[in-house]
């Protein structure tokens, strides 16, 4: 599941499909979504991205309370403009193929909220660690997915899936607080660690509830994968995380 675009794009993040891509992957919207249970997955992982979203625009502002400074707030207020932009489209493109937007987005409202309720930051560098963080495992996580996708929606995705310059932003603020008081790392460490347990757990929860995402995952509607590599799909989100934990000057 989707809870911000605030990642940054991991070196293993798969990349556009290439020029070998197969099956749906090799297709456009219009073929691929004659398939009714690969188009249900597709509305699901639209709306589930575009609530996403508007979570993420919803949380950036208010962070920008916990901001020391203007400068800060300024930041985040231009990347929670970003966000709102990356949520028209998806729900402009929900409305363009038939769907409502809203319907589209409700099956996930509950589990996007419980997340955020559950790890509500307790100051400005917890805000910032969540977003570069927790919210970058989802984000790893469809990436993953969409090289699976067919080429109309692969590319909508990755686009919404694009940095709004979270990344260096909460790389340089952590670092510097970490430098100006050292103890200040292993509190943000801990609490890294409880991100990443409940982001992998609540998005592993979401699939396993939407019938037609879990059959994608597990070599259904789009090929290419199987249970052996959805294992093998959290083993490079996990290493991915080891590296931005590393970025942040945490330990993994």
């Amino acid at each position: 599941m989707r809870f911000m675009t605030s990642s940054d794009k991991p070196d293993h993040a798969p990349e556009d499909a290439s020029p070998e891509a197969t099956g749906v992957a090799a297709q456009d919207w219009a073929t691929a979504s004659a398939d009714p249970q690969y188009r249900a997955a597709v509305v699901d992982l639209l709306g589930a991205l575009a609530y996403g979203e508007l979570a993420a625009f919803e949380r950036l502002a208010e962070d920008a309370k916990l901001a020391p400074t203007l400068a800060d707030k300024a930041e985040l207020a231009k990347m929670a403009s970003a966000e709102f932009h990356h949520f028209e489209q998806l729900r402009d493109r929900l409305t363009e193929i038939g769907e409502e937007p809203t319907r589209a987005m409700e099956p996930f409202v509950a589990a996007l909220d419980g997340f955020h309720r559950q790890t509500a930051p307790s100051d400005w560098l917890e805000g910032l660690v969540k977003a570069y963080v927790g919210d970058s495992i989802a984000s790893d996580f469809y990436r993953e997915v969409a090289v699976r996708l067919d080429a109309d929606t692969r590319g909508l995705v990755l686009a919404v899936l694009d940095d709004t310059g979270h990344a260096s932003f909460a790389v340089e603020k952590v670092r510097a607080a970490i430098d100006a008081e050292p103890r200040v790392g292993g509190r943000l460490a801990l609490w890294a660690r409880r991100l990443m347990g409940e982001a992998l757990s609540q998005s592993q929860r979401v699939v396993a509830d939407r019938d037609a995402l879990s059959t994608m995952l597990v070599g259904g509607v789009a090929a290419g994968f199987d249970l052996a590599e959805v294992g093998r799909m959290f083993s490079r989100i996990t290493e991915a995380h080891t590296k931005r934990m590393a970025a942040l000057g945490l330990a993994a």
